[in-house]
């Protein structure tokens, strides 16, 4: 058996994540007591409000505790990957989780960076969209033509066969979500968010971020963990910082880095966070695998007695 672990990215928070995990599992919820942040963490994961919690600052920070604490709620049962990867914020937790920052540091760095990507989101009229049963090449042209001088429309993400998310200007995405419709898209999903990630719009918060890792150390990886920003894991000429700046304001390759996972050998998943998005996108890109998911404290109950044995 080969673990691959998968974080969560931002979207599937909701008020009460975490709680029963705190309740159970002292390494949980040690995390959120001894959590260093500007606001009370364990308040607003527990009691909300909704609105609050579904802002990029707060998000990003209350995410990473989550996987940090199931993180070492597993590690404590013997239970480590081979390799990880982790949907954009959740490329943070499969670093912790890989050796290269301790919990604070983590905490710490996530806080900013969220708070960087909202401060490069102020003042915009952003969207983004899922657009299913398109290729990139057929969005590619869709999303420039949908383009106007600084009002850009980009593909964000590419998260599975016959999923790609486009973002950028607000009357851009909805100008292309149309003409991706006119064009046999399946579906197109609005997303709910509060800035244009994963594009040309986020280069403010990448700065930030180049500046802030300038102040850091990193330490070298316990295992292979798959990069966002090249779907692969990190070339020798290149350094993690290089490549957590691309990914905050290029394309995220995640259908790329779960093939990758497969080719290394990768054949037991486990998504770690709030909802179940990485394992559908497991699925429909590995067919014939079945992810594990943990959201809930009976969830990790059942992947420690699945992967004890």
């Amino acid at each position: 058996m080969k673990l691959a672990f998968l974080y969560a990215g931002q979207g599937a928070q909701h008020v009460g994540m975490g709680r029963d995990l705190y309740e159970k599992y002292p390494a949980f919820a040690s995390v959120f007591d001894h959590a260093e942040l500007p606001f009370d963490l364990k308040k607003l994961c527990f009691e909300g409000p909704e609105e609050t919690l579904s802002q990029t600052q707060y998000t990003q920070p209350a995410m990473v505790a989550f996987a940090i604490g199931v993180t070492n709620v597993l590690k404590e049962a013997g239970i480590v990957p081979d390799m990880a990867c982790g949907l954009s914020l959740g490329e943070y937790s499969a670093l912790y989780a890989a050796g290269v920052w301790d919990a604070p540091t983590t905490l710490d760095l996530i806080a900013f960076r969220g708070q960087a990507m909202a401060d490069a989101s102020k003042g915009l009229d952003v969207g983004m969209a899922a657009v299913l049963g398109l290729s990139a090449d057929q969005l590619g042209p869709i999303c420039k033509d949908a383009s106007d001088g600084d009002q850009k429309v980009e593909m964000a993400n590419f998260n599975c066969p016959g999923q790609i998310v486009i973002s950028g200007d607000a009357q851009g995405v909805q100008k292309a979500s149309e003409a991706a419709k006119a064009a046999g898209a399946k579906r197109v999903i609005p997303l709910k968010v509060s800035g244009p990630f994963h594009t040309s719009y986020m280069k403010p918060a990448g700065d930030a971020l180049a500046k802030k890792f300038e102040t850091l150390d990193f330490r070298a990886l316990q295992f292979p963990v798959l990069f966002n920003a090249i779907g692969d894991v990190k070339p020798e000429d290149q350094s993690i910082a290089d490549l957590l700046v691309k990914q905050v304001q290029q394309s995220v390759y995640l259908e790329q880095s779960i093939r990758k996972m497969a080719e290394m050998g990768a054949d037991t998943f486990v998504e770690i966070g709030p909802g179940k998005a990485m394992s559908g996108f497991v699925r429909k890109t590995i067919r014939g695998t079945k992810p594990m998911k943990i959201d809930t404290a009976d969830d990790l109950d059942a992947v420690i007695q699945k992967l004890s044995k």
